[in-house]
């Protein structure tokens, strides 16, 4: 009864939509009115498929109106590739040559388009609008046609929207599924493409898995279910499907559901491929999609013009294919091929009365005009406008949207906007029902639980400690690694289940066997260097490293010039060459008015002498400095001098306590300094030998034979106290715990050499390593590991450890700074004021000499000398007297 009632409303809906077309129809342009034929135009469609069916009736749909708006006709031819591309090359050939059609609407991929215009000349000039989507930034095989004109998406465009998913909700590993629909296509590059933009989210293609086209498939079911079994036996749970016809995308989803891949913990992305038809897909495939992600292409579904599409669309497609009556919506891929005719009819329309494909083709590209699918325009032979994506989400009979995504803004929409990344998400409905978001991997927890190495002969107990538990009756695993490695999974947001099991062999040996995934994960003191890097990969450090030296300390030998070790030479410097200074100033300034500083002897015994007698001179008076040998008699060298006492009595009783120090205080330094020194000494040094130490040491240049491995943190001291080794080498970590131990005796010295620091390894390309990654930043940050480390490393067998350890007991030049910068500056400025002074003095005395001779008329004594013969008796006696007068005069000067 419910069928019949069906199909009768469906008649009723036929009838209706006959009558508006043909009231339209009668309306526009006149039954009996001869039209035009401007043109012949050809389509080639995948006619069996969904796409290929709705792109045919809109192709006819832009014809009727264009014919009922203008009055023109358009005549058109079209072909089947039957979803092979060399039939659809074929057709496209056949339609140029047989049919005489001066232009092609279809689904040519460009290199199929290169190939048909590699035919001919005539078919290189033939106008072809592709609609298939396409990516500007993949180069093409063959020859591009210069007449090809893409209609169709920017592919680039689907797959950043595609990644930007992905890294919203962090899923480090995808599996990317996709047909092989074109023999000369580009879905290989495509995914290729895929996996560049995954990167760019801090994610990776795991694994691809293609398909050949539905149409060369004798059994997809088959085919599809034992593809599928393979993916199941995979960890990674979250599926791509890109470039993927719907009749394959239908039987895709039906196996998925029956083989429990539409689940808990798995996830399902959908490209606009799909998503664009989910509108004309029955219930029972939506009911076997329920939970999967899509992306699909926006348009405006609200306008008048859409509506009266839409309206004839559906009449003509369930008078055509009336056995798909019940969805008959048109997708995108209808509304672009419809704009695409559209274009093509104006276009030759427009042609004068001299056809010419070239003609045509400017026509195409200088279109301009508001599309069913959106803005009309054309740039460097392709569509100039972006997408904008429609995110959806499948759920109960149809689908709900999530809000959009475009390349200029990002997610917008429903989704929390900041920054174009979509900070929140509403409620999305996975497969299986859960609200929470899947992780994207499984590692078959229900079979088994995950196999965790921990170093069971490690040196260091307090890190790693395997014991067999009596009351268990089993063995126990502590330590601050394994503590560490707890706080971390107690974070993850979900149940990780582990059994920790011993190994009972090197640190590389373990990191070998997680290499060779018989181990799930390492767990321990375990460092992170470049050789395990390359077999396993690891999580975030969890401690800071580097190699060490520890050396034992000891007395430091009284020397016989030990007193000169109190100041550094820079000091020594610096005082020498400050008495010397002001020395030299005083005499500068005394050197005129007194006799006792007559020399440059005597400034050099004045610089030295005030350095003993400062004492006696601070007791008595600067004026009274009769002890240092010579009196000072200016006030300017006095006001010189005092800062100076003062620098040397604050120097010489620094000095007095640095040396008491060092004669009465044993004072401890260490056995070696730096690497060279043992390597010079060709001394014995220890270490861990179930670690990458002995190694390291080894490309540090130290002889292998020198090298003595150590067991356990309590063998130290005895190898120490045997003379089997000079110095041990840890890392920092262990270190601080052997000093922590044994803090008496022992110290850290030399350089540190940088490592990559503690971490738990795990097989290459495991997705748990980001997960336990940010659940130890988390750890770090809210102060767990600070607490671990201190309860659990920070012990010591020493209540108070006073050491006499000093790096460098001298004293240098920087706590007096201030003291030698006043005094310095004070002694420059008395110098600056008595050189001037003598300057002025000069000066003086040589304007007196001048005046006087002028006054004795020494210019006339001159012209009478040189040129009166006569009075030349007289004038010679006369000047002698005046020479002698000048003389007496210079010399008072």
């Amino acid at each position: 009864m419910l069928r019949l009632l069906s199909f009768f409303m469906f008649l009723v809906f036929i009838v209706r939509s006959s009558k508006a077309m043909a009231l339209e129809g009668e309306n526009s342009c006149s039954m009996d009115h001869t039209p035009q034929i401007i043109g012949s135009i050809g389509g080639v469609f995948y006619s069996s498929s969904r796409v290929g069916k709705e792109q045919k009736i809109a192709m006819e749909l832009a014809l009727q109106d264009f014919h009922r708006s203008t009055c023109s006709k358009l005549l058109s031819e079209i072909r089947d590739s039957h979803g092979s591309s060399a039939l659809a090359v074929s057709a496209a050939s056949d339609l140029i040559h047989t049919e005489k059609v001066q232009a092609i609407v279809g689904i040519l991929t460009k290199e199929e388009a290169g190939l048909v215009s590699e035919i001919d000349k005539i078919v290189e000039e033939t106008p072809i609008i592709s609609l298939t989507s396409y990516s500007p930034t993949l180069p093409s095989r063959t020859r591009l046609s210069p007449s090809l004109v893409q209609m169709g998406g920017d592919i680039t465009q689907q797959i950043n929207c595609i990644a930007a998913i992905v890294g919203h909700f962090r899923w480090h590993k995808v599996t990317a599924i996709y047909e092989h629909i074109h023999d000369y296509s580009t879905e290989a590059r495509i995914i290729n493409l895929l996996s560049k933009s995954l990167k760019r989210v801090d994610s990776e293609m795991e694994h691809r898995s293609f398909f050949s086209p539905f149409s060369s498939l004798s059994d997809p079911r088959t085919a599809i279910e034992e593809e599928l079994k393979k993916l199941r036996s995979r960890n990674n749970r979250v599926f791509i499907v890109v470039q993927f016809s719907l009749q394959l995308a239908i039987i895709l989803f039906e196996k998925a559901k029956e083989m429990g891949m539409m689940g808990n913990g798995y996830v399902w992305i959908v490209s606009n491929d799909i998503a664009s038809l989910l509108d004309s897909v029955d219930s029972s495939v939506i009911s076997s999609m329920q939970g999967v992600l899509g992306l699909k292409t926006k348009f405006e579904d609200t306008s008048k013009s859409f509506r009266d599409f839409k309206l004839k669309f559906r009449a003509k497609y369930a008078l055509e294919y009336p056995e798909e009556e019940e969805k008959l919506n048109p997708s995108i891929f209808a509304l672009q091929t419809y704009d695409a005719t559209q274009a093509l009819a104006q276009a030759m329309q427009n042609v004068e009365d001299n056809f010419s494909s070239k003609k045509v083709l400017e026509n195409i590209l200088s279109s301009n005009f508001q599309g069913l699918s959106g803005k009309i325009s054309f740039s460097n032979n392709k569509q100039s406008n972006e997408e904008t994506f429609q995110i959806i989400n499948v759920v109960g009979k149809s689908y709900r949207e999530l809000g959009f995504w475009s390349p200029e803004l990002g997610f917008s929409g429903s989704f929390i906007k900041h920054n174009g990344s979509a900070q929140e998400w509403g409620p999305v409905y996975w497969p299986g029902g859960p609200l929470t978001v899947p992780k994207g991997w499984n590692y078959s927890f229900e079979e088994r639980q995950l196999k965790i190495g921990v170093p069971a002969i490690g040196a260091f107990r307090q890190f790693v400690s395997v014991n067999y538990d009596q009351r268990m009756n089993g063995t126990s695993v502590t330590g601050f690694s394994v503590s560490v490695f707890e706080a971390a999974v107690r974070l993850l947001p979900y149940q990780l289940p582990y059994q920790f099991v011993p190994f009972y062999g090197s640190y590389d040996d373990m990191v070998e066997q997680v290499h060779q995934k018989r181990l799930d994960a390492a767990v321990g003191d375990t460092e992170i260097i470049a050789d395990r890097y390359s077999l396993a990969e690891f999580s975030q450090p969890y401690v800071e490293s580097g190699l060490v030296m520890v050396v034992k300390v000891e007395p430091e030998k009284k020397r016989t010039w030990m007193f000169l070790n109190t100041f550094q030479k820079e000091m020594w410097f610096l005082m020498a060459g400050m008495s010397l200074f002001v020395g030299f100033v005083i005499w500068f300034i005394e050197k005129g008015d007194n006799p006792h500083f007559d020399g440059f002897g005597s400034m050099l015994w004045f610089s030295v002498t005030v350095l003993f007698f400062v004492q006696s001179i601070l007791r008595h008076s600067i004026e009274h400095f009769q002890m240092a040998g010579e009196p000072i008699k200016s006030n300017l060298a006095r006001f010189v001098l005092a800062p100076y006492l003062l620098v040397i009595l604050i120097v010489t009783a620094s000095f007095t306590a640095s040396l008491s120090s060092m004669l009465t205080v044993s004072q401890l330094q260490p056995s070696a300094v730096d690497v060279e020194s043992l390597q010079r000494a060709n001394a014995a040094v220890g270490c861990n030998g179930n670690s990458f130490i002995i190694r390291y040491l080894v490309s540090l240049g130290f002889k292998l034979e020198n090298i003595r491995t150590i067991d356990s943190i309590y063998d130290y001291p005895d190898a120490f106290e045997r003379g089997a080794i000079a110095a041990a080498f840890f890392v920092v970590p262990h270190a601080k715990v052997f000093l922590a131990k044994y803090c008496k005796g022992y110290t850290m010295t030399g350089p540190t050499f940088k490592l990559g620091g503690f971490g738990f390894a795990f097989p290459k390309g495991s997705s748990l390593v980001f997960d336990i990654s940010e659940a130890i930043l988390r750890v770090r940050e809210n102060g767990e590991v600070q607490r671990l480390e201190k309860e659990l490393l920070s012990s010591s067998n020493c209540s108070s450890s006073p050491s006499n350890l000093v790096d460098d007991p001298r004293l240098g030049p920087e706590p007096f700074w201030g003291l030698f910068l006043v005094s310095g500056g004070i002694s420059v400025v008395a110098l600056l004021i008595t050189v001037a002074s003598l300057l002025g003095k000069r000066c003086r005395a040589s304007t007196s000499l001048t005046i006087t001779l002028i006054k004795i008329r020494i210019f006339r004594w001159a012209s009478m000398t040189l040129f009166t013969p006569t009075s030349r008796g007289n004038s010679i006696q006369d000047s002698n007297t005046d020479r002698r007068q000048v003389m007496a005069i210079i010399a008072q000067s």
